[in-house]
């Protein structure tokens, strides 16, 4: 298991694809090694380094993050005869099974949830919307295509509710500073903003943090983050889950099995539950059941293909950015 930038313990992405690696040891008895680079440039380096390995001989090494694919590009083509997997990105090799999630209509069903319930008073656990400011906000990490996939759908699900609620959106630059996200989401309160939501790796605790600081609300990603964060969770409204954590362990169960899916591309979305919204433990009851309605409808308006999902970053934040 090679992880993104930013390690385990994240509370999000990583620890994600740490737990497919854990329910295949469970259901298969497999042995598994976990690796932590530091660096792009280690990314690659690990990889070639498993891929040489003898001792242990690796069936297959899981690559988790987009960021791994330029080194993956190398190492597969280096070592034909090793089996590898990538998460969150499609790498053109024969010997790599790539596996990719639709986060735009994951992050659509986001945006509408902030939109649905901006607009209206709620008072629970430790928040409360703000109707009169009609404000929500987006803190993504990396400015890549991948983060805007989820700003784009985010930004569409509110717009598709309500065109007169203003976005406001910014990007730390990286997966792992916490602060950076909690001052962004802190700005974003300030502002108005009651709810908002992050694509942002394991940085993303600061807009939980900066959520029950200010006694507003946070989406969260990759995880159920009112489980793997339940200090929060009287603020994380509900998360978009990516289950990274399939995806890795139907990898793993694809190589005991000797159809790994290599050299070619597995996409995950609303239809096959790779992406969902999944309300918080805490505050999933508070939330109208008009609402979680209105969403069901939209799940399966975009299932059906009825609502396209724009990928590209939005030109401007709705309102305005911070």
């Amino acid at each position: 298991m090679v992880y993104a930038l930013g390690g385990l313990d994240d509370r999000s992405f990583n620890d994600a694809a740490n737990r497919g690696a854990q329910r295949a040891r469970l259901d298969h008895g497999i042995a598994y090694t976990n690796h932590e680079p530091d660096s792009i440039a280690e990314l690659g380096e690990t990889q070639a380094t498993l891929a040489a390995s003898s001792n242990p001989a690796y069936d297959l090494v899981c690559c988790v993050g987009f960021r791994q694919a330029d080194g993956l590009e190398s190492a597969a083509a280096a070592a034909p005869d090793q089996q590898f997997m990538i998460v969150d990105t499609a790498v053109d090799a024969s010997n790599v099974a790539s596996y990719v999630f639709e986060e735009q209509t994951g992050s659509f069903q986001a945006g509408r949830l902030a939109a649905l319930l901006t607009t209206r008073d709620i008072d629970a656990g430790g928040g409360a919307t703000n109707p009169d400011a009609r404000t929500v906000g987006f803190v993504g990490g990396v400015d890549e295509p991948l983060t805007h996939g989820f700003h784009a759908g985010f930004q569409a699900g509110v717009t598709h509710t309500a065109s007169d609620i203003d976005v406001l959106a910014a990007y730390i630059g990286d997966f792992e500073d916490v602060e950076a996200a909690r001052t962004a989401a802190a700005a974003m309160y300030d502002a108005g903003a009651d709810i908002v939501y992050h694509a942002a790796g394991g940085a993303g605790v600061g807009v939980l943090q900066a959520a029950q600081a200010n006694g507003r609300y946070a989406i969260g990603v990759d995880s159920d983050q009112s489980r793997s964060n339940p200090r929060y969770a009287d603020v994380v409204l509900a998360s978009m889950v990516k289950r990274i954590d399939t995806a890795v362990y139907d990898a793993i169960e694809a190589t005991i099995d000797g159809d790994l899916p290599a050299g070619d591309v597995v996409s995950l979305g609303l239809a096959t539950n790779g992406v969902s919204v999944q309300y918080g433990t805490q505050l999933g009851p508070a939330i109208p059941d008009a609402v979680t309605d209105a969403l069901g409808e939209t799940r399966e308006a975009l299932v059906a293909g009825d609502i396209t999902v724009p990928t590209e970053r939005p030109q401007s934040a709705g309102g305005g950015g911070v």
